[in-house]
């Protein structure tokens, strides 16, 4: 089992190796904090408002993502969002993004956290660049082994 530091390396390689503008992996808090997600490890990011962002299920992209198990794209934020609902997303405010995708980090069966991917240009997160995520996700991050366990 990798150690939690592989989180931010991880993230970073990711970055470099994809060229994307931003990463970060958001984690589901325990049960006391009635099972929130926060984003946790940032690689090219503006700032460390994003983590101080807390989610519940369902709200959010990353709330989405956890919710459903699916992944999200969004190739134009512009399109997507109600210009006054911004605070919904304040992610992407906060990091300027416009082309996103957001995959979920499995971990023996269940979701356990959210790995997001963006640009600061619109159009730029296209489907072969959310499948690169996904491939990176499924291969496991840090503590989380990918795993999502299809029942039969």
């Amino acid at each position: 089992m990798r150690n939690y530091a592989d989180y931010q390396t991880q993230i970073e390689q990711l970055r470099s190796a994809a060229q994307y503008d931003f990463v970060a992996i958001a984690l589901v808090e325990p049960a006391e904090n009635q099972y929130v997600l926060k984003w946790k490890y940032g690689a090219g990011n503006l700032n460390d408002r994003f983590k101080k962002v807390v989610l519940k299920s369902g709200k959010g992209i990353a709330g989405i993502v956890y919710k459903t198990g699916k992944p999200l794209l969004i190739k134009n934020v512009s399109g997507f969002e109600d210009p006054t609902g911004l605070f919904n997303y304040p992610i992407v405010t906060f990091e300027k993004l416009r082309s996103i995708g957001a995959v979920p980090l499995w971990h023996n069966g269940r979701v356990a956290g959210v790995l997001l991917a963006g640009f600061r240009d619109t159009h730029k997160m296209t489907d072969e660049e959310l499948e690169l995520l996904w491939r990176a996700a499924d291969k496991g991050i840090g503590n989380l082994n990918g795993k999502d366990l299809m029942l039969s």
